[in-house]
């Protein structure tokens, strides 16, 4: 794995290289094959200047590079979210206010990078842009099976690229049902997806009102601690506990059904290893989780508020639209005033109940996806494979839509080894136990590295 940002923080501290340095070797990746349909629009190759780096000597970030999904705001520019339908919608005229934090914090916008269509897919695919590959930052090699391409995971698709080819040290994105933590698992990475509240979602166009959740991958937990205490302007409460002092459970309904092979043989390997490094693993049924299939029979907000929002837009171009992503949104517009009100209600029982289940837990543990990313081709645009897409999508999303209707906050960590394709732990636990995953996390990702 290329040097997380801690690392290269710690290195430009001791003058063993400088802002412009990474700046011209992040550029330099984003504009090699490996970062092929990441990039909407690149920054300018010029980076911080001597004059800026002295400026950059006491900021968090120094200088280092971050990507923005094309979903934000960035002053002057327009936001396509991954359309052709807002191409000609008036540019930003300013930052949003995430945007924003990570430039106060010395970060230096890298670029613009691709997304799904409005946000609305856990795989990655977009017919307009094209659909970047999958790159293993574990490894620095490109996902590769039978030589053929992997997808990268959605909606923050470029920006998990970005992060895992060494072109951004933060890869800013969104996650409404898994859209950062699915791409970080299938790219090797850490993604992190806060209690929702924890961020401003200003500046942002909307697939979920209810759901959206502003967030960010990297290449370590460390990191995720640092990109978190920027975007969310807050400090994380350090823990020194040790992984022996916490009780961790692993759900035994729905979150375990359907593995691939080589996905469960990397999720038993990493059981065991915390189990040897003192980790207290308890199974539980955790039954609420297939009370959501009931609770969300009726549709879910997904489609229901991004409806609210595209519906003037499909009256004028719903050609214009991805298929694949038009055919949820207008979903959203069979739902009944009090089957959405209905839905808000259940959503918050069904809360407390999951609450009250994890109670005596400090986390859970999941596998983040329970399959290995479909190849490219084999979900590329096209009605013929729509069965095969929707098919993937679903047990992408499966997992992680958990932690969205839950309002809580997780963490995925990659788990595989040299010679596998990329699978990935999720941690997680209920809203407002950000600090308590990030250190549970830390833990975790020490001892299975020792191991």
């Amino acid at each position: 794995m290329r040097q997380d940002l801690i690392a290269t923080l710690q290195a430009i501290a001791q003058q063993q290289t400088s802002p412009q340095a990474e700046w011209d070797k992040s550029h330099e990746i984003a504009r090699s094959a490996a970062c092929d349909k990441v990039f909407m629009d690149l920054a300018p190759a010029n980076g911080p200047s001597v004059l800026q780096e002295k400026s950059l000597v006491n900021s968090p970030l120094k200088g280092l590079a971050f990507s923005v999904k094309d979903l934000f705001d960035v002053a002057g520019q327009v936001t396509l979210a991954g359309s052709k339908v807002l191409k000609g919608a008036p540019a930003a005229h300013a930052d949003c206010p995430v945007v924003a934090r990570l430039k106060a914090a010395g970060g230096s916008n890298l670029g613009r990078t691709n997304m799904v269509e409005f946000a609305f897919s856990g795989i990655g695919n977009n017919p307009h842009y094209g659909t970047p590959a999958a790159w293993d930052a574990t490894t620095g090699q490109a996902v590769m099976s039978h030589g053929k391409g992997h997808v990268p995971g959605g909606s923050s698709s470029g920006a998990a690229v970005s992060v895992a080819t060494g072109a951004a040290f933060i890869g800013m994105g969104s996650d409404t049902g898994g859209s950062i933590r699915i791409p970080a698992a299938l790219n090797g990475l850490v993604g992190f997806k806060n209690t929702a509240r924890h961020v401003p979602t200003l500046g942002a166009v909307p697939l979920s009102t209810t759901m959206d959740t502003i967030c960010a991958m990297t290449r370590s937990v460390r990191d995720a601690v640092l990109a978190h205490e920027i975007l969310a302007a807050r400090t994380v409460a350090r823990s020194s506990r040790p992984l022996s002092s916490y009780r961790l459970a692993v759900p035994t309904q729905l979150m375990l059904d359907g593995m691939e092979a080589g996905v469960q043989k990397a999720w038993e390997r990493s059981l065991s290893r915390l189990s040897k490094a003192g980790a207290r693993i308890v199974e539980v049924p955790l039954s609420e989780i297939k009370e959501l299939a009931g609770l969300l029979a009726t549709g879910g907000f997904s489609a229901a508020e991004s409806y609210t929002w595209h519906r003037h837009l499909l009256e004028k171009d719903a050609a214009g639209y991805d298929p694949r992503v038009s055919a949820r949104i207008v979903r959203g517009a069979n739902m009944k005033a009090f089957e959405y009100l209905d839905l808000q209600a259940g959503r918050a029982a069904w809360i407390a109940r999951m609450q009250s289940a994890l109670n005596d837990c400090d986390a859970a543990l999941s596998p983040t996806v329970p399959i290995y990313g479909p190849t490219l081709e084999s979900v590329a645009p096209g009605p013929e494979r729509d069965d095969a897409f929707f098919a993937a999508n679903g047990l992408l999303l499966r997992n992680t839509s958990v932690i969205n209707m839950l309002d809580g906050c997780a963490l995925s960590l990659p788990i595989h080894e040299a010679g596998e394709l990329p699978s990935s732990l999720m941690v997680w636990q209920g809203p407002m136990k950000d600090d308590a995953i990030l250190n549970i996390s830390l833990a975790i990702e020490a001892a299975l590295s020792a191991s």
